[in-house]
């Protein structure tokens, strides 16, 4: 299902405004969603093994690039979720596309 999602999916980044790349609190999957968290914590999972394998030791980097955002009140950055499921990734002005190298 995963293979499907990556190979289906593309995303392309419309802002570079901070507060409109959506954060959604775990608390809000734990309560109405259960079995999708535990699908995304998965996928993070999974995610985060690729980035350690890549970099390894970096701590900060997985910090950096996971798709639970620990600081704070937990939340799922939905950009980061997006782009760990597409095959494909841009933005329509080249600096969104840059934006998305430097942040995400």
């Amino acid at each position: 299902a995963w293979k499907i999602t990556t190979q289906t999916c593309a995303y392309t980044n419309h802002t570079v405004l901070p507060e409109a790349l959506e954060r959604w609190p775990t608390s809000m999957f734990e309560n109405m969603l259960p079995r999708h968290l535990e699908i995304i914590y998965e996928i993070n999972s999974n995610h985060l093994k690729r980035v350690s394998e890549k970099y390894p030791g970096d701590v900060d980097k997985l910090r950096n690039l996971s798709i639970i955002e620990e600081g704070g009140e937990k939340c799922i950055n939905m950009a980061r979720l997006a782009i760990v499921g597409s095959h494909a990734v841009n933005g329509v002005a080249f600096i969104h596309s840059e934006i998305i190298k430097e942040t995400m």
